[in-house]
Order: C-alpha cells, then sequence, then structure tokens
C-alpha cells in the first residue's frame, strides 16, 4: 500500500470533512500518512491527530517561515512534542528564500538548532528547501546531517543536487509535481535517483497532481504520482508502491 509521508490535514481546509476523508483512506489504498508540523500550534495539531488515527504518525518542527516565532523555551515544546511515541521525525524544518522575510541569518539559526534537537532525539529530519539550494547542502555537510537522516521533502532543484543530496545520506520527497507538464526538471530527478532513495509524499492540501491541479490535494490522489513514477523507471506501479513504502519505513524507522 502507499505510504504518504508528507501531509497537513490539520489545516483548516479539511474542516468541513476531514473524519470523513481520513476514514477512507485504507480504500485509496493508504497504508500510513505522516502528518507534518510547521508551526507549534500545527506540531501540536499532528500530535493529535496522530492519536486519533492509528495509520497517522506526526512529525514537529518549525517551517523556516515560521521560524520568527522560535526562541530557546519553545524549542523545547518541539522537543517535548517529538518526545511522544507518534512522533517519527523533525520538520519540517530548513530554509525558504522565496520571500525577504524571515531574514536568512534567522532562519539558518533555527535551521542548526533543530538539527541539533533531531540528532539529540534521534529522530529523522523532514527539510523544507526552496530557492536555498547552496545554502542547504552546504549546512547539511557542516552538520553532518547525513547521521541524522530523514528527506529533502517536496524536492525542487536538479538531478545533480538532488544526487548530492542522496550522497549526504538523504531520501528526495516526490509528489504531485512529477505529473505537471512543467515538471521535466522532476522527471530527470525521478530518472536519475537510485529508487531506494525516493519517497511518495502529497504535502496536501497543496500540489495536487493532474489532472487534480489546482484542486485541494490529499493521499487519495497519490497513485497518478505512482503512475508517472512507473512510467519513467519502466516498473510497475505495484513496485514503485513496495519500494517507496519500503523507503518511508526505513527513513521513518516505523
Amino acid at each position: 500500500m502507499i505510504f504518504d509521508t508528507h501531509a497537513h490535514y490539520d489545516d483548516e481546509q479539511y474542516d468541513a470533512d476531514r473524519d470523513e476523508l481520513l476514514s477512507q483512506m485504507r480504500d485509496f489504498g493508504i497504508s500510513n500518512i505522516v502528518n507534518v508540523g510547521a508551526n507549534l500550534e500545527s506540531s501540536k495539531r499532528s500530535v493529535e491527530l496522530s492519536h486519533k488515527y492509528d495509520f497517522i504518525y506526526s512529525a514537529v518542527g518549525v517551517h523556516p517561515s515560521d521560524c520568527e516565532e522560535l526562541n530557546e523555551e519553545r524549542l523545547e515544546s518541539i522537543r517535548e512534542m517529538s518526545r511522544d511515541e507518534r512522533c517519527v521525525a523533525i520538520g519540517e524544518i530548513g530554509l525558504d528564500y522565496h520571500w525577504p522575510e524571515p531574514a536568512p541569518e534567522l532562519q539558518k539559526k533555527w535551521f542548526v538548532r533543530q538539527l541539533d534537537l533531531a540528532r539529540s532525539e534521534h529522530k529523522p529530519v523532514i527539510i523544507h528547501s526552496r530557492d536555498a539550494a547552496e545554502d542547504t547542502v552546504r549546512i547539511l555537510k557542516e552538520q553532518r546531517a547525513g547521521e541524522i537522516g530523514g528527506v529533502v521533502h517536496c524536492f525542487s532543484y536538479s538531478a545533480e543536487v538532488a544526487l548530492e543530496c542522496v550522497k549526504l545520506g538523504f531520501y528526495i520527497g516526490v509528489g504531485g509535481v512529477l505529473t505537471f507538464k512543467n515538471g521535466r526538471k522532476m522527471k530527470e530527478v525521478v530518472k536519475r535517483v537510485p529508487m531506494d532513495r525516493i519517497i511518495l509524499e502529497t504535502d496536501c492540501p497543496y500540489l495536487a497532481p493532474h489532472p487534480h491541479r489546482g484542486e485541494r490535494n490529499s493521499s487519495k490522489y497519490l497513485p497518478f504520482v505512482v503512475e508517472a513514477m512507473a512510467q519513467i523507471r519502466e516498473i510497475s506501479a505495484e513496485e514503485v508502491i513496495s519500494i517507496t513504502e519500503r523507503n518511508a519505513r526505513t527513513m521513518y524507522r516505523v
């Protein structure tokens, strides 16, 4: 079955039908989901969701765009949440230079501090990186983050950068962008990255695959990503599902 390694079902876009949708996931062929925090509040909601549904795990962390909310006391709150039995990772954390704020230096500070937290708590990391490839890779190298392990989620860079991340010990998160007509760069990544380093994700409610692009995304659309990946790799959809589920379980240690 399909393992969705990155979702945001605590998002308000699911308030009207969250329980109904999640109750159908096994019927859609979804075995597990990791609900990922982006700030303190969403991290708390992620842990709560993971206790409500036995097939959902949680990740806790502060997204670079929200890092201004962090201080040492709040970082300790993340640490406490990470010790929950249903929490499998620290994330999403990283760098996002798409907008001018928060300042890059502040983002880098809290990226490193959350990497330190993950190391001390023996949790893999879920890395968000947008328009920041050079600094992301440099920090991962400097912090020996491959010893921590994890994924560069919603990957958006070249195949060369992907292979460098793989060399450092990371998985590459692949979702709906693979199915986009303008997703040639992502197709090249999937073609060149070893299958034992690829995991599936939605990042829902965002980035729904074709033919649902622009709609609210959910895990039930992952078969479209599976089919696209199977065609690119010239293997069966069943092989894609089996390999990526095994990769996800290895990375998250579940």
